[in-house]
């Protein structure tokens, strides 16, 4: 999976809730609220204040690592 600052979390949830450790540092608890999960990294870094580049890169190391397993 390429995650995009477009990618919307709930997707990124159902691919593999793993990732949800990355949300959680960067303050989201809220993963199991039907808003969360409906928005874009973007939309939910906004809300947050966190920078979505950073979030982005560590969800694609975590992905890429995962594929060459």
């Amino acid at each position: 999976m390429i995650i995009t600052k477009d990618t919307v979390i709930g997707e990124i949830l159902d691919t593999d809730f793993e990732v949800a450790p990355y949300f959680l540092e960067m303050g989201m608890h809220c993963l199991g609220c039907p808003a969360s999960r409906n928005e874009t990294i973007a939309e939910a870094c906004s809300v947050h204040g966190t920078n979505p580049d950073e979030l982005v890169e560590k969800l694609n190391a975590y992905f890429a690592e995962k594929a060459e397993k």
